[in-house]
């Protein structure tokens, strides 16, 4: 997954200006207790990264 797709996947689900506050701030312990942006600075692969906020968020399967 390219990170413009995750971002946009991001942006559909949270809207625009929360995807970016959340990706910032939230802590989750299935990230290894990163944020997305620190997970994706560690060099973790976008679709990962998806795959974690999916579960934690219980994205619906359509937005998958």
């Amino acid at each position: 997954m390219r990170l413009t797709v995750f971002w946009q996947r991001m942006a559909e689900h949270f809207g625009p200006g929360y995807a970016e506050t959340f990706a910032r701030d939230h802590v989750m312990s299935e990230l290894g207790g990163r944020t997305v942006n620190e997970a994706l600075d560690a060099g973790w692969e976008a679709k990962e990264v998806w795959r974690v906020v999916c579960a934690v968020m219980d994205v619906p399967g359509e937005r998958r």
